[in-house]
C-alpha cells in the first residue's frame, strides 16, 4: 500500500506535487462524504415521518452552522451554503427514499 505523506503548501516544488496533493485530499473529502451518507442512512431507523426525515429546522440550523465553519476557516460562507445546501438535499431525497421502504417493509 502506498503511504501519502502530504506536503505543505509552501513545500510543492511544481504543479505536479499540487495536483497530486489535491487530488489526495479529495479522495479523503469524498470518503469522508461517504462516511457521512451512511450516518444519514442509518438516522432514517429513528425518523417516525416524512417531517422528521426532512427535518427543515435542523437543516437550516446547520447551514448556519457550516457557513461559521467556512468563515472560520476564510472560506467563502455563501459556496459552503450552497455546496452543503445540495449535498444535504440530495442526502434528505435518499434518506426519504430508504426512510419510505422501512416504512413499507421492503
Amino acid at each position: 500500500m502506498e503511504v501519502h505523506n502530504p506536503l505543505q503548501p509552501c513545500d510543492c516544488a511544481n504543479m505536479e506535487d499540487i495536483r497530486r496533493e489535491i487530488d489526495a485530499l479529495d479522495q479523503t473529502v469524498i470518503k469522508l462524504l461517504g462516511r457521512r451518507f451512511q450516518y444519514v442512512l442509518a438516522a432514517s431507523k429513528f425518523k417516525t415521518s416524512a417531517t422528521s426525515v426532512r427535518a427543515p429546522e435542523r437543516f437550516k440550523a446547520m447551514l448556519a452552522t457550516r457557513r461559521q465553519w467556512a468563515e472560520a476557516e476564510g472560506l467563502s460562507p455563501d459556496a459552503i451554503e450552497k455546496m452543503y445546501s445540495d449535498l444535504v438535499s440530495h442526502f434528505i431525497a435518499e434518506e426519504m427514499k430508504h426512510w419510505t421502504a422501512q416504512q413499507s417493509g421492503t
